[in-house]
């Protein structure tokens, strides 16, 4: 399962030297995963209207060249597996040269929202997962 999106770097999200901050890549990748679920028929937030959340785990991310204020960054989001306990998104980002500027892996809990304790990944979501992934 697969999904990208485009987005400009904003002013904002740069140093005084015009690079993007190595924090915004977490923001990136949120921004992919987001869209992916989405455009997957379950965004997150109809997931936590069902009673679960998706708590961050773990941050993984390996920088290969510095996005620039001006870039136009090519976010591609993927889910390879299907989950049980645990959800992981890599992100791939890219510019517009199609250089590859970041590789990252987020993974992801679920929780009842009511109990706080871990659950199984919600049946709607396995469902997507496993008619768009190869395994």
């Amino acid at each position: 399962m697969q999904s990208e999106l485009e987005i400009a770097v904003r002013y904002y999200e740069t140093d005084q030297m015009g690079i993007v901050h190595h924090s915004n890549y977490v923001r990136f990748f949120e921004c992919g995963r987001s869209d992916m679920m989405m455009k997957y028929g379950l965004p997150i937030e109809e997931i936590e209207r069902q009673g679960v959340m998706l708590p961050v785990i773990s941050v993984e991310a390996h920088y290969k060249l510095p996005a620039r204020m001006g870039d136009t960054l090519r976010i591609v989001s993927s889910i390879d597996r299907v989950p049980m306990a645990k959800l992981v998104v890599n992100s791939d980002i890219y510019n517009q040269k199609n250089e590859l500027l970041c590789t990252g892996k987020v993974t992801l809990g679920f929780i009842d929202s009511v109990t706080r304790h871990p659950v199984r990944c919600p049946a709607a979501l396995k469902e997507i997962i496993e008619e768009n992934c190869n395994q």
